[in-house]
C-alpha cells in the first residue's frame, strides 16, 4: 500500500516506514505530522484517485530532525563584460518517518455551540419586543410660533453714475535737439612754416647791411 502526498509544493510517493526529507516544517523533534493533501492511495484491491484530493484520507508521520542540506554554489558570468558572481545556498529541511496511511477518516469539524430552546411564553415575549423595535417612532409636531413680519423697505436700485471723460491736455512737443558737430582744429601745413623762417632771415640781413 502506498500513497502520493503533496507538501512544500512537491509530490512524494510514500509507504509505511519510509524516511523523507521535506522542506522545513515548524515542528520540533518527536512531534507527529499529518498530511491531509493526499492525491492518491493504492491498495491491493483498488486505487483511489483524488479530484484533486482524496476525501477522508491522511498520512501520519513523525519528525526526526531539522537540518540543513548540502551547500549549492551558483556561478554567474557574462563574457567580455567583466562580470562574475558566485553565491551559495543551503536549504532548510525536515526529516520525517512515515508511520501510517489512513483512508476513510473524517476531518475534525468545528463544534457549533448548541442554542438553548426557549419556552413558548418566552418566545412570544421575544417576538413582541422585536416587533416594537421595528415600528417607526412618530415624532410629535410642535406648534410653530408665527413671528411678526418686519416691514420691508423697498430699496431702489442705484443708478450707475456716469462720469464724463475729461479731455486729455495736449502736451507741448519738445523741440528736437539738433546734433552738434565737433569743430576739428586745422593743422598747419608744412608750406606755411618755412615761409616765416625765410622772412626772419631776410630781415636779419637787411639790418646787418644798414649797420655797415
Amino acid at each position: 500500500m502506498f500513497a502520493v502526498i503533496k507538501t512544500g509544493g512537491k509530490q512524494f510517493r510514500v509507504q509505511v516506514g519510509d524516511i523523507l526529507n521535506v522542506e522545513k516544517l515548524d515542528l520540533e523533534e518527536g512531534k507527529k505530522v499529518t498530511f491531509d493533501s493526499v492525491l492518491l492511495i493504492e491498495d491491493d484491491k483498488n486505487i483511489l484517485i483524488g479530484t484533486p484530493v482524496v476525501e477522508k484520507a491522511q498520512v501520519v508521520g513523525e519528525v526526526m530532525e531539522n537540518f540543513k542540506d548540502k551547500k549549492v554554489l551558483v556561478f554567474k558570468k557574462k563574457r567580455r563584460k567583466q562580470y562574475r558572481k558566485t553565491t551559495g545556498h543551503r536549504q532548510l529541511l525536515t526529516r520525517i518517518k512515515i508511520e501510517e496511511i489512513v483512508s476513510g477518516v473524517e476531518s475534525p469539524k468545528k463544534k457549533v455551540p448548541a442554542t438553548k430552546k426557549l419556552k413558548p411564553e418566552e418566545e412570544l415575549k421575544k417576538l413582541e419586543a422585536e416587533v416594537v423595535k421595528k415600528k417607526p417612532t412618530v415624532k410629535k409636531e410642535e406648534p410653530k410660533t408665527v413671528k411678526p413680519e418686519k416691514s420691508e423697505k423697498k430699496v431702489e436700485p442705484r443708478k450707475a453714475e456716469t462720469k464724463k471723460a475729461e479731455p486729455k491736455k495736449a502736451t507741448p512737443a519738445k523741440p528736437e535737439a539738433k546734433p552738434t558737430k565737433k569743430v576739428i582744429p586745422k593743422k598747419k601745413t608744412q608750406a606755411e612754416k618755412p615761409a616765416v623762417k625765410k622772412a626772419t632771415s631776410k630781415t636779419k640781413k637787411t639790418t646787418s647791411k644798414k649797420e655797415k
